[in-house]
């Protein structure tokens, strides 16, 4: 692929949205929603079976020397994960084009700019450029939580914005403190900075102090599970499959390229890492909705794929990028079909939701599979991942030269997985049982023209959940279920993309043009 077109990732999706303004007609802009997400997963497909012989390819917008222009840096890391969100985030407009979120003002282009600053911020190598990316990814998600929002969401999106400035300007501040220390922001130029130079260590621990915050790491993850399911539930699968998955390849991105040698400050990270499984898995036992459980199940998913970087070797940063792609499929089929329930019988709430397995066979299986998937159960992508995660750190405890101190955190990451899961099942068994059993509901509140969701009145038999709602999360899932049967096919493609930011040299050199 000729690197010069790697701008057109970013390009596609902002012409998109620019269209859908000019030509407000309906099927002109649910034409453009396809094909955006279409062109950029064929795109990514074409890019990774590139790096099959050609491991890097960048281009410098603009023509300016190296270490100044802007440069659009693909390997095989950048590429799966263009195909994996361009995934996730067709699949949340085909939820949002089913829910009539999509008819909303503006909501077209805002989510194909929100997708451009997704693409964007994932094939930058400039750490100035991902906090733009950054901003151009959250600028339209600010105004996607107003346009579909009721009352109570504007309150919650007001949280999400204040939060999301904070830790931007805490991001733009440890930018322009790793300029200050190392003289240059370019990720290429940076390798191995962090090892070798203490203040420029603390500086991009700044950066990725607010990475953190984004991603949502214990104890700065407070703002995820109110936020994110006070929003609609289309929004919120757009959200969890795009913007902590941001926050989580930038930190790969950046460890893997400037702390080569390992993190200075990695008894603090691995404590971090361990606190976010067990936290998030446990904290599933205290919700009362359907959407908030499976927001902590998204804080217990951000600790699991951090620990590749903890471990920081190829085969735990595998690992890792496998179980990120596990979690973004997972999350978005359950996180659509719970939806798909609210937008029938009106609430998420698990004491009215009850006896779904009778009455929805479909929409329950997606979640009954889901759950297995995030326990690492089969037959889902949640069991390689877990399986993969603890395989990487058995062998850094059985690596030779592994110093006393790195045994005892392998061990330790072992027994959180193992614990996260059990925490797992014993929350997610119980909104299992809640919501699948149990006496028959007997109201619903449906939708009123006039003031949107009406009061309760008595559930007539004929109200199911159409095939057409529970479509996309029966398409996730079954993604989901194919990882699992097909992991010997795709598992080279993983550790491709790890091998990619291990190789740090080779990016070095053709960033760089030398």
């Amino acid at each position: 692929m000729n690197p010069v077109l790697l701008p057109l990732f970013v390009a596609i999706p902002m012409a998109g949205a620019a269209l859908t303004i000019i030509f407000r007609q309906r099927p002109f802009q649910l034409a453009v929603l396809t094909l955006v997400p279409t062109l950029i997963f064929a795109g990514g497909g074409w890019l990774l079976a590139t790096h099959q012989e050609t491991p890097v390819v960048a281009h410098n917008v603009g023509g300016y020397v190296e270490g100044i222009a802007i440069p659009f840096v693909s390997d095989s890391f950048s590429a799966l994960m263009l195909m994996v969100t361009s995934l996730a985030g067709g699949a949340a407009i085909w939820f949002m084009t089913r829910t009539g979120e999509i008819r909303y003002r503006a909501v077209p282009a805002l989510t194909l700019l929100l997708l451009a600053g997704v693409n964007g911020a994932l094939l930058t190598g400039d750490l100035f450029n991902l906090f733009v990316w950054v901003e151009v990814m959250l600028m339209p998600s600010y105004a996607l939580i107003a346009v579909t929002g009721t009352w109570r969401r504007l309150g919650v999106g007001r949280m999400f914005v204040l939060v999301n400035l904070l830790t931007s300007t805490v991001l733009l501040i440890g930018v322009g403190m790793v300029y200050g220390t190392a003289g240059t922001v370019n990720l290429a130029l940076l390798s191995g900075a962090g090892n070798h130079n203490p203040v420029t260590a603390a500086a991009l621990g700044i950066v990725l102090l607010a990475l953190a915050v984004k991603a949502g790491v214990v104890p700065v993850h407070g703002w995820l599970p109110r936020s994110y399911p006070a929003t609609s539930a289309g929004i919120m699968a757009l959200f969890s499959g795009l913007h902590t998955k941001v926050a989580l390849v930038a930190m790969y991105r950046i460890v893997s390229v400037t702390f080569r040698d390992g993190i200075p400050f990695l008894g603090l990270f691995t404590a971090l890492v361990v606190v976010t499984m067990v936290v998030g898995a446990f904290s599933t036992t205290a919700s009362r909705w359907l959407r908030s459980a499976l927001a902590f199940q998204m804080v217990a998913g951000v600790g699991h794929i951090l620990i590749g970087l903890v471990l920081l070797t190829e085969i735990s940063l595998a690992a890792g990028i496998l179980y990120m792609v596990h979690h973004i499929v997972t999350m978005s089929a359950l996180v659509m079909s719970t939806g798909a329930i609210e937008h029938v019988y009106g609430t998420g709430r698990l004491d009215y939701i009850r006896g779904l397995a009778r009455r929805d066979p479909v929409v329950i299986t997606v979640i009954a599979l889901g759950f297995f998937s995030l326990v690492g159960l089969p037959p889902t992508s949640g069991l390689w991942g877990k399986l993969a995660l603890m395989n990487a750190a058995g062998a850094k405890a059985t690596a030779p030269l592994i110093n006393a101190e790195g045994v005892d955190t392998s061990y330790v990451i072992i027994a959180a997985v193992i614990l996260a899961s059990i925490g797992s099942m014993l929350a997610l068994q119980q909104v299992w049982r809640t919501t699948a059993w149990g006496a028959p509901m007997e109201t619903y509140r449906p939708d009123d023209e006039s003031r949107g969701r009406g009061d309760a009145v008595p559930l007539p038999d004929t109200v199911r959940i159409p095939f057409s709602l529970a479509a996309p999360s029966v398409a996730m899932m079954g993604v989901s279920v194919a990882m699992f049967l097909g992991i010997g096919l795709i598992m080279p493609y993983f550790q491709a993309a790890a091998h990619s930011l291990i190789d740090v040299d080779t990016y070095v050199k053709v960033v760089l043009g030398k």
